[in-house]
């Protein structure tokens, strides 16, 4: 199947707009923006073809910032696909009992992962920090929801000023506060992704493969060296929901 290149992905997080032309039914050249930074409007603006076929758009943003984005987009494209979780798709099978209560982000990164075929772990790192399970044959086991690092860096500097929102390293035993703060608040997340690894190798028998995407994923993963860095998963996921969109029955 040759897809139209003036089809387009976009993942619209609460802090980046992730984006990429779908060339022959694949994820191609992503770019990132984040929307709260001056020019914002701009970039896109000089990025999107002057008129395009379809835009695949999943979203986990605010509804304002969400319509605000649709709004764009229609001005450039002929059609609006916007993904949504389902029970079931492309062999994955969601464990929610309500599937629209799984943020479509995590839905669109286990349809990604599951085409890699094998046993999987999938950890994003954004505004929050989130944990899915999901089998060989696509059974989805559920998951786990926590702060990221980030996230915890802001809400301690929001309860105490003195203490910095940003910096540091990870070191075992932090001889200053900064320091102290990034190696506790990455340390959580390192604690619950290695404490997830052995509750999915004891649910599995096998241990899964660690499958790492999102903004924040790269401060992590020297800590993780089994891990597979997948930064472009939730839109391959798309380009997975784009795929059986167009696809006859």
């Amino acid at each position: 199947m040759n897809a139209n290149p003036s089809d387009w992905l976009f993942d619209l997080g609460n802090t980046r707009l992730k984006c990429a032309p779908l060339v022959d039914g694949r994820c191609g050249e992503v770019i990132a923006l984040a929307h709260g930074e001056a020019g914002f409007v701009e970039k896109l603006d000089a990025l999107l073809p002057q008129r395009g076929g379809v835009a695949h758009l999943a979203s986990v943003a605010p509804q304002a910032l969400t319509v605000d984005l649709l709004d764009r987009l229609a001005t450039r494209f002929a059609r609006i696909d916007i993904a949504r979780t389902q029970a079931s798709c492309a062999g994955v099978r969601i464990a929610y009992a309500d599937p629209s209560k799984l943020g479509v982000d995590r839905f669109l990164a286990l349809l990604a992962a599951h085409a890699h075929g094998d046993a999987a772990l999938v950890v994003g790192v954004g505004t929050a920090v989130t944990i899915d399970l999901i089998d060989a044959n696509g059974q989805h086991h559920g998951g786990r929801i926590a702060p990221s690092p980030s996230l915890m860096r802001e809400a301690l500097h929001a309860r105490a000023a003195v203490l910095p929102i940003a910096g540091g390293i990870r070191i075992p035993f932090a001889a200053d506060t900064t320091d102290a703060l990034a190696s506790g608040c990455e340390g959580a997340v390192l604690a619950l992704i290695a404490d997830s690894l052995a509750a999915a190798r004891e649910r599995l028998g096998i241990a899964p493969a660690l499958l790492l995407h999102g903004g924040g994923a790269d401060a992590l993963q020297s800590a993780l060296p089994h891990s597979l860095s997948t930064p472009s998963l939730v839109l391959q996921g798309l380009a997975c929901w784009a795929r059986l969109e167009v696809e006859p029955a």
